[in-house]
């Protein structure tokens, strides 16, 4: 059965009627990836917000930091689950596919990241993800030590709230939207299903 046939419930502009620089970045994702991303024809109904999400997520994601890539990608994975937001799920669930060449750490991170074997670094930061994200009232001094005690410089921490607010921010715009993935993500970085060998 497939998902619902829109890119939000708020609509998106036709892409030939956006100003030249974000026809620019349209035509990079087509480059690239082969569409555009619906968060991006989502924002588009707000140009100037548009400009300002994309700026603030390279900076975010793609910028110099403690947090690799994939580390990044997995605590929007996480937020995402805490969140249920089946955008960002489908969309960074890939992203995690793709960074890591495994297909089941992106399972594990959307269904429940508590079962994959992580080391204790990443369990960490998956921890603190989760608890600012499902009971930030409860984030104190003792939960930054745990972090610092693993590993985490002052710029790592920050960089470790800034995404999982950031992501909690995007959540809450997906779901409130009604923005669906495009349906090219659920497709990408699968490997051949597996055949089992015949008995002889």
């Amino acid at each position: 059965m497939p998902q619902p046939n829109h890119i939000a419930a708020t609509g998106a502009p036709a892409a030939d009627s956006l100003d030249a620089d974000l026809q620019e970045v349209f035509q990079k994702c087509v480059d690239k990836l082969g569409f555009v991303p619906n968060v991006l024809a989502a924002y588009s109904l707000r140009p100037n917000k548009l400009r300002n999400f994309m700026a603030m997520y390279n900076e975010l994601m793609l910028a110099p930091s403690g947090l690799s890539k994939l580390e990044r990608e997995m605590v929007a994975v996480v937020v995402s689950s805490a969140n249920h937001c089946y955008y960002c799920l489908v969309a960074h669930g890939q992203a995690v596919r793709a960074l890591s060449g495994d297909p089941q750490l992106g399972e594990m991170m959307v269904m429940n990241y508590r079962v994959a074997p992580l080391d204790a670094r990443q369990r960490g930061m998956l921890d603190f993800a989760w608890k600012l994200t499902k009971t930030p009232e409860q984030v104190v001094e003792e939960d930054r030590q745990a972090l610092r005690d693993l590993g985490f410089s002052a710029e790592d921490i920050f960089d470790l709230a800034d995404t999982v607010a950031f992501f909690n921010m995007s959540n809450r715009m997906a779901i409130g939207t009604d923005m669906m993935p495009n349906p090219e993500y659920h497709g990408m970085d699968r490997p051949t299903p597996f055949v089992p060998p015949v008995k002889k």
